[in-house]
């Protein structure tokens, strides 16, 4: 392999994509709900639908497909994913908008899972962990860039120009891939209920309710954003400069997430950033209820990103620490728990919205990070319980 691959530059492009596809309802929420007839929690549930498909999708996905040569999966899933987001931005209505939305989850699924394994089996001996990070870079990056970028061109022309924006990127990945991806034959297929074998653990299974947890209440606080900035500061101009700060931090966060987890140890990390998770969102649902400046409501969301993005280093070790025999599946497990809570964080956060107002979200938030911090307290013991 080359040392710098421009194949490994397109999986960066594909993950940013995906995660600008991810995230970007938070920033176009207000305008879909105005341009649709329907209220900003109704148009959250575009969030579930996508999530709940990936959450879904993605261990029975890579099941399927693991067979599969990576280079005709990824490039596949890609042009699936490019067409969904073309027919986002067609969409006449909510529900053409919902079915679009959940067919880009399920091919998201597909993308991701293939990125990460061509990056590892494509990568030069010892370099990994380098490969995989640049994968999940992509991730990461699509915080501080395609989100406010998606975000900002709705608000100057349409929202519908947003998924047009994602169509191009994912476009683009796609033919640098078809072009330069080395050929990478697929695995030897696997039933379904042996990559579940982890959850017959106990600790596995507290570990996935934790993120599942963890995902339902932080990324509701971030799906909800617009209405919430809208709600404290009486408009969402700020909006893509608080979505910049959350991506900002996020991406310092991750680094201090992992360097928790390698100086305490997985139970002290997770436990610090569970709980230092839950107190930032109780201080944001008191600064929401009060109502506060622009600079006030900017550091509390400072402080909060420093706990949310910190979540993963410690959370996924943890959940190895809990089935080392099985590291890649309960790591599977674990993403799969996470989308899931956050399928659910844009249903209940929805309801809260619309029937409680903006600071019943971030208090819901606390309370489901608590419950985590609750789930997550018990030590893990080396061998299974």
């Amino acid at each position: 392999m080359t040392r710098n691959p421009l194949w490994l530059f397109a999986l960066f492009i594909a993950t940013l994509s995906l995660g600008t596809d991810e995230f970007v309802i938070a920033g176009v929420l207000n305008t879909v709900a105005a341009d649709l007839g329907v209220t900003a929690g109704t148009a959250g549930q575009l969030v579930t639908g996508f999530a709940f498909a990936f959450a879904l999708g993605a261990p029975v996905l890579a099941v399927w497909l693991d067979r599969y040569p990576r280079r005709l999966v990824l490039c596949g899933g890609l042009a699936v994913f490019v067409l969904a987001n073309i027919g986002c931005a067609l969409a006449p209505g909510l529900t053409t908008l919902f079915i679009l939305r959940v067919l880009a989850g399920l091919s998201a699924a597909a993308v991701s899972t293939t990125a990460f394994a061509a990056a590892a089996e494509g990568a030069p001996e010892g370099r990994q962990g380098t490969y995989l990070s640049v994968v999940t870079a992509g991730l990461t990056v699509a915080l501080f860039t395609g989100v406010p970028v998606g975000t900002w061109i709705a608000g100057a022309t349409s929202w519908r120009s947003t998924f047009v924006l994602i169509a191009v990127v994912a476009a683009v990945a796609a033919v640098i891939a078809l072009t330069t991806m080395p050929r990478l034959p697929g695995a030897t297929p696997s039933p379904l209920n042996a990559r579940l074998a982890p959850l017959r653990r106990p600790a596995v299974l507290r570990m996935v309710a934790a993120i599942f947890l963890c995902g339902t209440g932080g990324l509701m606080l971030y799906t909800y954003l617009g209405p919430i900035t809208l709600h404290t500061l009486g408009t969402d101009r700020a909006l893509p400069v608080l979505l910049l700060i959350v991506g900002l931090v996020g991406v310092v966060s991750a680094l201090l997430g992992g360097r928790l987890t390698d100086t305490y140890g997985p139970r002290r990390a997770r436990l610090a950033v569970l709980g230092g998770h839950a107190l930032a969102l109780a201080l944001l649902a008191a600064l929401v209820f009060l109502g506060t400046p622009v600079w006030v409501l900017a550091t509390g969301i400072g402080v909060w990103s420093v706990f949310a993005w910190a979540l993963n280093p410690p959370m996924q070790a943890s959940t190895i620490q809990a089935a080392p025999e099985a590291a890649m599946t309960a790591v599977s497990l674990n993403i799969s728990g996470l989308y899931l809570g956050t399928a659910v964080a844009g249903a209940t956060g929805g309801l809260a919205l619309d029937h409680f107002g903006a600071p019943a979200v971030p208090v819901l938030g606390a309370v489901a990070l608590a419950a985590a911090w609750l789930i997550a307290f018990p030590e893990i013991k080396a061998r299974a319980e």
